[in-house]
């Protein structure tokens, strides 16, 4: 490929390194790094919504002319760039060693990546997983390369209507103004590829994230050699046009595979994110029956070198397409791999429902002997799910295992914190981060400089959403009840719950609304009060979620909550940064056991932000009497919403509240603090990236690349 033109040319010669700099994500997770861009202009890197790329654009020269001679922030410059060239260059992990890099290359797939709000290619907990994998993966020196899709109108822009319901706006990405750049051919051209099984063809074109030493390459349908039907494939995550969805799935599984052989990248092990590319498998088959293999040897080769994680114990999740469409899209596909339609479609069949289609899942699962959920829990969820598949073994006897997932520590943790810790637990503690006794020292930070610190971040969050509110009302003219239901009434002082989440019917949103005069009463306390702060999106398509959505919307506006709920618009990655950072308590309230991990309460935990949670997921391995609350049966098999809300009741009532608003003369609550340190010291390592990208490499990389 050619090497790509500078994309900043004005910028001084002395500061040019901004440009890498801004290029690639490292920034992202380095506040140091993102200070450097911060200092030049305040102002505009907020109005830029921390995007070093279009705050480079957006700069008046004087200004850089100026910050590549003033020695203050050079001295800075030339530290953090010191930084980020050892970074790049830096040595090998001890697990990366265990890996030639020079003749191994693992292929992440995946249809979503959360990586910064600036790239909003993400529609919930998968993606921001995606995202913070490859961050570990790169901090970790493995040898990986990560496929998706550029979506220029992204998920869903959320906004919210005056009677509550959620509308979807359209947001155009500009993609010039992205940290991302296109991938160029010899000539200097945009690279374009094409994908097979389409009439009239498709083409991608490609643009590169660089993510620390791992690239991520986006294909992108939106090109003029498209038909305007082809140019939206990539255009939006998950659309809800079954046709389209299939087309998409196979643009990023086999498209996604044209593509690395055009890059000349050897897909030595494929690990797929889920079932959305697990047409990937079918080129790899179709490459070794080239090779002079039988389609049974092919298979057999390529599932040694496949690892497959399923996130989703909810049968309606997984992805199942009429085989009238299967026909319409690969039938000289088969016909090519010496299969007849029947053995064909059977790879995807599911056993209890062999007349309802091609099932991803199901065909992700023949194909990788490598396979897990991504929690305890849900890999027994998963074998009893999947068990039909392999009916000779017992449920016990099914090879899907588990990684319990992580999050990247330095994404997620917020600055303030990271000084703390430096203070008391090392200056290096980031480096031995996945290693538990380093987090034992947490106890050492006295309790009111902890509590300190959780407060300035709790008033931080909520001048964050106040600011939102205020900019809502001042571009859109909403109406006040939508200003006061945004949260400005919120108070830094109150017990604050958070819930952020996708709004799917079984993640009950809802629940602490089971009995609104008892929740009446907590909020409107005169003395220990509570507030809560909603955030989230309805799938487009999914109108009981919306419906939820607007009754807790409602219940924001309506006066008798006393402005102590509120519901803040357009869920992305940088308010989850400030609520994760900022609430008292995280509210997780699923239906057991469809809970498959979820990672937003251990960034809570992180930061010291004890969960409250039903018994699902993760937390049934992170919760261990003192580090949070539990309630609900993990063993039910019938939802009661019922118990489960007088369970949680109960708790807010006797134990937490109490607990809370029971103070020192400093105004520290002791007991609270005791249980912010418990969360931070039992989670810290558990659930880092870090520790789920090891047990990846040692279960099942290294496993995979001894068969290649």
């Amino acid at each position: 490929m050619a090497a790509q033109t500078r994309l900043f040319p004005y910028l001084p010669e002395r500061i040019k390194k901004l440009e890498d700099l801004a290029e690639n994500l490292w920034w992202s997770w380095n506040p140091s790094a993102r200070m450097l861009f911060k200092m030049l202009n305040r102002q505009l890197w907020k109005e830029t919504n921390h995007n070093p790329d279009k705050m480079l654009r957006d700069l008046p020269n004087e200004i850089l002319a100026k910050a590549a001679q003033n020695p203050e922030y050079l001295r800075d410059y030339d530290v953090v760039i010191s930084r980020f060239n050892k970074y790049l260059e830096g040595a090998n992990s001890a697990f990366s060693d265990k890996i030639d890099k020079k003749e191994t290359k693992i292929v992440y797939f995946s249809a979503e990546y959360g990586l910064h709000h600036s790239l909003p290619f993400y529609a919930g907990g998968l993606g921001f997983l995606a995202g913070d994998y490859i961050k570990e993966c790169s901090d970790l020196r493995v040898p990986l390369v990560s496929i998706g899709f550029m979506y220029p109108q992204g998920y869903l822009f959320q906004k919210i209507r005056e009677d509550g319901w959620q509308e979807h706006a359209d947001q155009e990405i500009n993609r010039e103004q992205a940290p991302i750049s296109r991938v160029v051919d010899k000539k200097g051209q945009p690279l374009v590829v094409q994908v097979p099984l389409f009439d009239p063809p498709v083409f991608v074109t490609l643009w590169e994230v660089r993510v620390g030493c791992v690239t991520l390459y986006l294909m992108d349908t939106d090109i003029d050699k498209n038909d305007p039907w082809n140019r939206n494939i990539s255009a939006r995550l998950y659309t809800g046009d079954i046709e389209q969805r299939l087309r998409q799935e196979i643009v990023l599984g086999i498209g996604g595979s044209e593509v690395l052989e055009k890059l000349g990248i050897q897909k030595s092990v494929i690990h797929l994110n889920e079932g959305h590319a697990a047409f990937a498998q079918l080129d790899r088959i179709k490459d070794k029956i080239a090779e002079g293999n039988s389609f049974d040897e092919a298979v057999n080769n390529i599932r040694k070198t496949s690892v497959f994680t399923t996130h989703t114990p909810v049968p309606a999740g997984h992805d199942v397409f009429p085989f009238e469409l299967m026909d319409r899209y690969f039938q000289t596909y088969w016909q090519s791999m010496g299969l007849d339609r029947d053995r064909f479609l059977q790879l995807g069949t599911h056993p209890s429902e062999p007349q309802k289609g091609f099932n991803m899942t199901a065909f992700a699962m023949r194909m990788a002997e490598h396979k897990n959920g991504v929690s305890r829990k849900h890999g027994e969820v998963s074998r009893k799910m999947w068990q039909v598949l392999w009916p000779d073994k017992t449920e016990d006897q099914v090879s899907i295992g588990h990684i319990t997932n992580g999050v990247h520590v330095p994404t997620w943790i917020n600055p303030k914190l990271v000084l703390l810790f430096n203070r008391y637990l090392g200056t290096d503690w980031m480096e031995s981060h996945d290693d538990p006794v380093r987090w034992e020292l947490v106890d050492e930070i006295p309790d009111d400089e902890l509590w300190k610190t959780h407060y300035w971040l709790k008033t931080k969050l909520i001048d964050a959403i106040r600011e939102r509110a205020r900019k809502r009302w001042m571009d859109d003219h909403i109406s006040p009840s939508n200003v006061l239901a945004s949260g400005t009434l919120l108070d830094p002082s109150v017990l604050t719950l958070g819930f952020a989440r996708r709004f799917a019917t079984y993640k009950r949103a809802d629940l602490i609304f089971f009995d609104p005069e008892k929740l009446y009463k907590l909020l409107n306390n005169r003395w220990r009060p509570i507030q809560i702060i909603f955030a989230g999106k309805a799938h487009p398509a999914d109108d009981p979620g919306k419906l939820i959505l607007q009754r807790i919307f409602n219940e924001a506006r309506n006066p008798v909550t006393a402005g102590r709920i509120a519901f803040v618009e357009n869920y992305g990655e940088q308010i989850a940064q400030y609520m994760v950072h900022g609430v008292d308590i995280w509210l997780n309230t699923p239906v057991p056991p469809m809970e498959a991990s979820g990672t937003s309460g251990m960034k809570a935990a992180l930061n010291g932000v004890p969960n409250l949670s039903i018994k699902d997921g993760w937390w049934l391995e992170g919760y261990n009497g003192e580090n949070g609350w539990a309630f609900g049966d993990e063993l039910s098999k019938q939802r009661n919403d019922s118990s489960d809300a007088t369970e949680l009741y109960r708790l807010l009532e006797e134990k937490i509240i109490p607990m809370y608003y029971q103070t020192a003369d400093n105004g520290t609550p002791a007991q609270w603090v005791r249980i912010m340190k418990n969360s931070i010291k039992s989670n810290g390592a558990r659930f880092s990236a870090r520790r789920m990208v090891k047990e990846y490499i040692e279960n099942y990389y290294l496993e995979a690349i001894k068969s290649i």
